[in-house]
């Protein structure tokens, strides 16, 4: 078979058709991969030496933790004078809660605490003897449920008070700015 006459310029045009071939397939093997969700290999980068470990001595540690120290404790005693400051105090009563209760007054209701449950105690003993012990059973689990869904309406009822209240604060805001 004869060979054709092959010229510089036929085998620059072969190279430049063989390359927009392999921009061409190399945008599809592309595509697919994005399809797949396969990330693109990434190109090869000189391996880095591992960086060292930085160590830090003892007494460098322990200047760090002394200087940590003295910085909370400044802070705590700025925190309890800015305390002091806000609450006067009164001669004659050490700073502590604003409401507090006479012994009596604790006396009194640990009384009727202990009167009540002896009161439920009593009726809960009159119903077992009057109808079974199986009877008690079922009334304490309709109790605790019972409990429970008062406990999650007051939760919600707090919750609704809550963002009702927030929603009036915006709302005369709002006022007092169209003002």
């Amino acid at each position: 078979m004869a060979q054709p006459n092959v010229t510089p310029e036929i085998l620059a045009a072969a190279v430049q058709g063989l390359e927009a071939q392999r921009a061409r397939l190399d945008d599809q093997i592309a595509e697919v991969r994005r399809m797949l969700g396969a990330r693109l290999p990434k190109p090869a980068v000189p391996a880095e030496t591992p960086k060292r470990k930085r160590r830090m001595s003892a007494a460098a540690r322990k200047r760090i933790a002394a200087a940590q120290k003295e910085r909370w404790a400044q802070h705590r005693k700025k925190a309890e004078g800015a305390k002091m400051a806000e609450e006067p105090a009164v001669a004659g009563k050490p700073p502590g809660p604003k409401r507090s209760m006479s012994a009596a007054g604790r006396r009194r209701i640990a009384e009727a605490t202990k009167k009540r449950w002896a009161e439920y105690h009593r009726q809960k003993a009159e119903v077992v003897k009057a109808k079974g012990p199986g009877v008690v059973k079922k009334a304490a689990r309709k109790k605790a449920a019972m409990k429970a869904s008062a406990k999650a309406t007051k939760k919600m009822d707090k919750k609704a008070t809550a963002e009702g209240k927030k929603q009036a604060v915006e709302m005369a805001a709002k006022a007092t700015v169209a003002e």
